[in-house]
This record gives C-alpha cells, structure tokens and sequence, in this order.
C-alpha cells in the first residue's frame, strides 16, 4: 500500500512537471526559435539520462525481459528504434514549439492530450481493435477541440493546428514505442532518440534561425526546466512510479497535465479563458478521461516526448517498463 501511494505520488509530482513545461516552452519562444529550444533541451535531455543509464544497468538481469538478453538483436532494435524515434520526436517537438508561438500553454496542453484518442485510431491501421466506447471519446473531443480552437468561419487557429498535427506525430512515436521498447533497453532507446532529436534539430537551427548566445542565455531558465526536469525527473519519476502503479491509474493520473497546464498558464503567463473555451476543455478533457476506461490499456498505457508505456502483457512475469518520453511536450 505505502509503495502504491508513493507510486501514485510520483506520477503526481510527473504530471505538475509535464504542465508546467507548456509554460516553459511557451515563456522560452520569447527569445529563442522552435528548432534552437528543441534542439538545446533535447541534448540536455540525453545528458541527464545518463547516469539514469547507468543506475538502471546495474539493475539485476531478472528485471529484464527474455527478449533483451540477445545482446546482438537489441543493439539493432536500439539503433533502429532510436533512430526512428529521434526523428519523429524532432517533426512532433518542433510542430508544438513553433505552435506555442500562436496558442497559449492552456490550449496546447488539452490539444496535445489528444494523442490519447488518436492512438486507438491509428491502431486501426495496424489491426488493433478498437472498443465501442472509443468512438464516444471521438465524438467528445471533437466537440471539445471545436469549441476551444475554432473560429468564426470554421476555421482553426494557426498555432491550434499546429499543435494537433505534434499530437498526431505523438501518437506515431508512441506506437513505435511499443514497437521497439519491449525489444532494448528502454532507457537507452529514450536517452538515444533525444540525442537523434537534437542533432537533427541543429542544422535547422543554424540555416532558418538567429542563434546568439544571449537569446540562449535569455532562455535558459525554460530550457533547463524542460531538459532537466522535463526530460530527465519527471522521466525517471515515471519509470520507478510505474513499477507501483496500475496502467489505468497512471494513465488518469497523467492526463492531469492539460489541466495543470491551464492552469499553470494563467497563474504564470498571466492567460486568460473564454467561458467557450472552459467549456471545450471539460467536453474535451471528458473524452479523454472516457478514452482511458479499461479496455484499451495496450495503446492508453503509453505516453509522449518524453513518456513511459506499461506492457501489461509481461507485468507478471518481469515488470518489465516500455520507454515512451518525448514532449515535446509534451
């Protein structure tokens, strides 16, 4: 019981730290471009993972699933893996950075939430089944996504777009996720598409972009939360809470983050609110929460830029954890 509380307590403190980043990579936009953020933040990002490389290494071989002991096929999955996902981490990351320029971290938290039902979608595609129930999530966050971001005319604002198409790129990476994180280490795979993200990131930076060193300096509180906290604690608070709680529990528990972005969004940058838009983010926040019953915890388990999946098919047998962080946040 005190383990599960404790678990339940860290994924808390994970989901305050994932909200807030939307108002740290909204505040960081003030001086800095989308690619110069996502590319600093995200190699930070794989310097913080690495002493939680290290920690996890020394784990004992028991903690480790079947598939992980081939040394040779896990080192292919890793760099495949790695690969693939570091390049989708960029393209989602550096659709929400240069979102948050045009929307406020309130909107971009409960858009970016979406990825929760965009994922059972897309499973389609690969065979998944999809419950009944789903389609009602559907229905609500569309609802929900039309009152808080479309206009008059039916159109959708730039920046609230932008940040929709980041969901649907989350949604990808974290299909790839639960492609490739039960076949290597999971931290591994985490910590090495950061570093593909920012490595991609740095010509865009250089050729689209100002770099100066005092915009980097003028941001450096934003890119250190969101490296540091973002990518490497609420990272490694995820990964120990999750060998403590349910898939269901973490999954609600997460989800608070749209919330907590609001929020934080009003509280620190000062935004303000529609009633329109309170109330596109209750429908839209219903169906997300609807989305995550139990049924479709294989796809719900898994969460962004910067997340962790839970395989429950091998919970009893290794409490093995699946890697899923990118947020790009998020």
């Amino acid at each position: 019981m005190k383990k599960k509380m404790s678990g339940e307590l860290m994924l808390m403190l994970t989901a305050l730290i994932f909200g807030v980043s939307f108002v740290a990579q909204r505040a960081g936009m003030a001086h800095v471009g989308p690619f110069t953020f996502n590319g600093i933040r995200s190699l930070i990002g794989t310097v913080v993972l690495i002493p939680v490389m290290v920690l996890m290494d020394r784990q004992k071989k028991a903690d480790v699933p079947a598939e992980v002991t081939d040394a040779k096929a896990s080192k292919k999955n890793l760099l495949v893996g790695g690969l693939w996902c570091g390049l989708v981490v960029f393209i989602s990351s550096s659709l929400q950075q240069a979102g948050m320029i045009y929307t406020t971290a309130g909107k971009a938290g409960f858009i970016t939430a979406l990825y929760i039902v965009i994922v059972p979608i897309l499973g389609l595609f690969l065979k998944k089944k999809v419950r009944p129930i789903l389609w009602v999530s559907v229905l609500l966050a569309t609802a929900g996504l039309y009152l808080l971001s479309v206009k008059e005319g039916f159109s959708i604002g730039w920046g609230d777009f932008l940040i929709l198409l980041s969901a649907v790129g989350l949604s990808v990476h974290i299909i790839l996720i639960d492609h490739f994180s039960p076949k290597t280490d999971p931290v591994k795979l985490t910590s090495l598409q950061f570093l593909v993200s920012g490595v991609i990131s740095l010509p865009f930076m250089f050729t689209f972009e100002t770099v100066s060193w005092a915009g980097i300096m003028d941001s450096k509180i934003p890119i250190l939360y969101a490296g540091v906290l973002s990518c490497g604690v609420a990272y490694t608070l995820q990964t120990i809470a999750q060998k403590r709680t349910e898939p269901t529990v973490t999954s609600l528990i997460l989800s608070m983050e749209s919330v907590i972005a609001l929020i934080a969004g009003i509280l620190i940058l000062g935004e303000s609110i529609s009633v329109r838009e309170t109330m596109g983010s209750i429908i839209l926040f219903s169906g997300i929460l609807l989305a995550q019953l139990p049924g479709d915890l294989k796809f719900l388990e898994a969460r962004i830029p910067g997340t962790l999946g839970y395989n429950k098919k091998r919970q009893e047998e290794s409490q093995f954890i699946e890697v899923n962080y990118v947020k790009i946040s998020e």
